[in-house]
């Protein structure tokens, strides 16, 4: 069954500045903070997930992270799909195909080589988990890990049924740079004056080397800030650069190319 539930707060409103908060996967320490914080502030978001090591249980696309993942969708949130092996493009073949290195899974840390096939069936794999898990058909939308791709990789993709979204530059919410260098509290003085309305923001669920973590202490006050200057939220279902494809692009094993 589609889930479809906006969050209660939600229902009926209409958001004319919006901006489009996303979070990529991590270790996902931080997940049921965030989660608290979004569900106070009433504020939907886009996910975009792979199956990445964990500070606990086995894996952010694994059953300890099960009932996490449902939650999120009876609360209006959209998935996506971000690779399932957090499967970084490191160039293109002059052959054909991609050099990718995982971040996780079996051949993490390995130089492969990939053709499209194989890109599409990792990003296919992701989209297959968060359904199960949802309940929920994931957007027909992926984000590259690091945000690394090609002209060839995004036309394979889309070839799959996937558009590929990166963020703004002022949408780069910082919470993978050294805290020592970048403190919390000048990250949310940066991004407070330099977010405009229809950014899309990028954060994640969790970093391994920040040592201050961003969230949730940036997170409530960015989004009360940004409410404080008249900006509302939306998920990428309602960009306006994504929402034709979304509408035309059902994802699901049905309707793969």
């Amino acid at each position: 069954m589609l889930l479809t539930l906006a969050m209660p707060a939600m229902a009926g409103a209409v958001c004319e500045r919006p901006v489009y908060l996303t979070f990529d996967t991590g270790h996902m320490g931080v997940a049921p903070l965030i989660a608290e914080v979004l569900q106070r502030q009433q504020v939907r978001v886009t996910f975009f997930a792979a199956h990445e090591k964990t500070r606990e249980g086995d894996g952010s696309l694994g059953e300890h992270w099960a009932a996490w993942w449902r939650a999120r969708a009876k609360e209006g949130h959209e998935f996506a799909s971000h690779t399932y092996d957090h499967a970084y493009w490191r160039g293109d073949q002059p052959e054909g195909g991609f050099r990718i290195r995982p971040s996780s899974g079996p051949q993490s840390g390995q130089d492969l080589r990939w053709h499209a096939e194989e890109y599409c069936a990792n990003l296919h794999k992701a989209s297959d988990r968060l359904q199960q898990l949802t309940g929920q058909a994931p957007l027909p939308l992926f984000r590259a890990p690091g945000g690394k791709h090609s002209p060839a990789l995004l036309k394979a993709a889309q070839a799959c049924g996937y558009r590929h979204v990166g963020w703004a530059d002022a949408g780069f919410l910082g919470d993978e740079l050294p805290s020592d260098k970048y403190p919390n509290a000048r990250l949310l003085a940066q991004a407070l004056e330099r977010i405009r309305p229809g950014d899309i923001l990028m954060a994640h669920l969790g970093i391994w080397s920040r040592q201050d973590p961003w969230a949730p202490a940036v997170l409530e006050p960015l989004i009360q800030g940004l409410k404080r200057k008249g900006l509302c939220f939306a998920t990428l279902r309602e960009h306006p650069a994504y929402r034709a494809w979304v509408q035309d692009h059902p994802l699901s094993a049905q309707n793969r190319p």
